[in-house]
């Protein structure tokens, strides 16, 4: 398994490209102009991979931001918890709020993962942790076999996502962090929504909210 880590929009989100062999799914495309879309593009072309499908860790908007562009480009749609279909609903709210310029009609929901669900790329295997907080929907995928998770806004480098935007939870995001995160493997890396990534040891060494 091969991961190629993007930086796109004025949030400095991190979109991942998780790829085996030929096959590939898009983590939080939140390629925002049309340079970073060609960006994205281009990487897959140059790779030659076929995109399986997007995942999204949650949906505010500065992760979803390239998931219309990703699904009239490859024909495909997003994995999500739909507890967090509210906010592409609301969308335009969203991006008024900060400012930001829609340049596509709002992205889609094609399959709702929960607590439990697994999701595949050829020969690997990620399991879907609920870890609301940040927000209702927000979900991490773990990969025991390659010893990483994508923890999207849920965990971050000696920080945590924030939890004063709509129906956040500080107490709940905490909770979900201690009872599923904090018992991985200490050598866990952890690929964050945004800024660097970390390891598992490290946030339980010095994570201060933990």
């Amino acid at each position: 398994m091969e991961i190629q880590q993007f930086i796109f929009n004025p949030f400095q989100e991190n979109t991942y490209v998780i790829y085996n062999e030929n096959e590939c799914f898009i983590i939080d495309p939140g390629c925002y102009s049309a340079k970073e879309e060609k960006e994205l593009k281009d990487f897959i072309e140059l790779k030659k991979l076929k995109v399986r499908f997007i995942v999204n860790t949650h949906l505010h908007i500065d992760h979803i931001l390239g998931n219309t562009f990703v699904e009239m480009t490859y024909h495909i749609k997003s994995v999500a918890n739909m507890e967090d279909e509210f906010l592409i609903k609301n969308i335009e709210g969203q991006a008024h709020r900060f400012g930001i310029t829609l340049r596509h009609p709002a992205p889609s929901i094609g399959k709702d993962v929960k607590e439990g669900d697994q999701l595949i790329l050829g020969n690997e295997l990620f399991e879907v942790y609920h870890v609301p907080g940040h927000s209702p929907g927000s979900i991490v995928l773990y990969n025991e076999k390659s010893h990483c998770a994508f923890t999207g806004d849920v965990l971050f480098k000696h920080s945590i996502g924030r939890t004063d935007l709509e129906k956040g939870n500080y107490e709940l995001l905490i909770k979900g962090i201690q009872e599923k995160l904090l018992i991985l493997p200490d050598n866990t890396i952890i690929y964050c929504g945004h800024g660097p990534s970390t390891t598992i040891g490290e946030e339980k060494a010095h994570n201060p909210f933990l």
